[in-house]
């Protein structure tokens, strides 16, 4: 490297994005993800003690996983490489090879091969860097906001830990925003930049767990605001609201607004109204509310609310629980205005909320003696001669395979916690026990 190579890069560095000029490089400055980071995991200590292996980070944008690969590069004696695979072919992965290969045979330097978006190399790429990861040539660190059990060829997965890196929390977020604004070296220091407390918190929320665009906003607002009388530039809520483009709703998460927003919600789904209930999705969503913490709720409903009148809403609800991790913002909206509307419109029924409460409290409050004789299981050593079984009917040798026989223990002979409704699929159940057993 010349001298004149050498100042491209010290101007490039310091004219790139502030979130990547803020970019940790030691362990002690990373923020958030101690579940796998905290001092004494394992891949703290493996990247402490110099000892990385292949391994994949996977999460949502923003969470961290550029910048784990970074802190490696920054301490590991290995030769450290870096390619995107949005942009690399083949060939820039026999280079790597190539060099991985001359390191370990003159002086046994390992290679680290650091492959961003490794999910959207081909089957035919990932095949390629398969035997020189399992031969010891390069150590791969992948980095994919895909699930990396879907995307990653299953060979690679085999050879490789997996670290799932969660959404930053809001104090996380925070504490970032706040060392942007006052860092001199890399942050917008320089600037004489404060920000309020009330905007700190604003973008924190609504970053919804990305620390870049919450630093895109503070560069943005720091960049374009005009300084004040007092020499310093204010980072307010109104500027922090043009700066990502969002309206500050009055909805804080630990105060009135989120349990009244949360009730009016719920109450909505279980008055079969759909548009009101997307409407109080939106504003949750558009405040940054936790798309799991919705998707719990929808699916809560679903099972308290629907229930037996239509079984399927819990299973659409439990799929959007689980799509909404696979597929992520802004699509996952989608995906839970379609589960709110359908537990909406279905037919309701609590029967199943009853029933459990009512076996519940009976529980608690009765003494019972044990499970009826011909109900106990027979199949292990001595049972049958303590009678246990004898006289059992199996309910398929009758009629409609049903019969009639004793169930409940003697002091609950009679007891009902079920009541079936008239509504949805459960009018058939009212229907098949009146068939069966010849009674409402």
């Amino acid at each position: 490297m010349d001298i004149f190579d050498y100042a491209r890069n010290i101007n490039s560095e310091k004219e790139s994005p502030l979130a990547s000029r803020l970019r940790p490089k030691t362990l002690e400055q990373v923020v958030g993800q101690e579940h796998i980071i905290g001092e004494g995991k394992l891949l703290y200590r493996a990247i402490k003690a110099d000892k990385i292996s292949s391994v994949i980070f996977y999460g949502p944008p923003g969470t961290g996983k550029t910048t784990l690969a970074k802190v490696i590069a920054n301490t590991t004696s290995a030769e450290f490489k870096q390619l995107n695979a949005t942009v690399a072919g083949k060939k820039d992965m026999e280079e790597v090879v190539e060099t991985a290969k001359q390191n370990m045979a003159m002086s046994g330097k390992k290679t680290i091969l650091f492959i961003d978006e490794i999910h959207r190399f081909n089957k035919g790429q990932q095949d390629y860097l398969l035997p020189f990861v399992e031969d010891g040539t390069i150590i791969l660190i992948g980095a994919t906001t895909e699930n990396p059990y879907f995307e990653v060829n299953s060979a690679l997965i085999s050879r490789s830990i997996i670290f799932e890196l969660k959404p930053l929390s809001t104090e996380n977020i925070e504490k970032l925003i706040y060392r942007a604004v006052e860092d001199k070296e890399n942050g917008m220091g320089i600037y004489n930049g404060v920000i309020d407390k009330d905007a700190a918190r604003f973008l924190a929320e609504i970053s919804n767990g990305d620390a870049r665009t919450a630093l895109n906003a503070v560069e943005l607002g720091i960049l374009t605001t005009d300084k004040s009388q007092d020499g310093k530039i204010h980072i307010t809520l109104d500027v922090a609201e043009q700066c990502i483009q969002k309206r500050a709703l009055r909805y804080d998460k630990s105060g009135d607004n989120h349990y009244d927003t949360i009730s009016a919600f719920i109450k909505s789904m279980r008055g079969s109204d759909p548009d009101a209930a997307v409407y109080y999705l939106a504003r949750m969503l558009y405040a940054g509310e936790s798309v799991d913490f919705i998707a719990r709720r929808i699916m809560i409903c679903a099972a308290e609310d629907v229930g037996m009148a239509n079984p399927q809403a819990l299973v659409v609800a439990t799929a959007a629980a689980q799509s909404v991790h696979q597929v992520g913002m802004p699509e996952a909206q989608i995906i839970l205005s379609e589960a709110v509307i359908y537990v909406a419109s279905s037919p309701k029924s609590n029967s199943a909320y009853n029933a459990i409460f009512k076996a519940m409290d009976t529980v608690k409050n009765t003494v019972t003696s044990k499970v009826p004789v011909h109900l106990m299981d027979a199949h292990y050593k001595g049972s049958a001669a303590l009678g246990h079984g004898i006289g059992y009917k199996y309910a398929h040798d009758y009629p409609n395979h049903y019969v009639n026989q004793q169930y409940l223990p003697d002091e609950l002979v009679g007891s009902k916690f079920y009541n079936p409704g008239d509504l949805g699929y459960e009018a058939e159940v009212k229907e098949y026990f009146k068939k069966i057993r010849g009674i409402d």
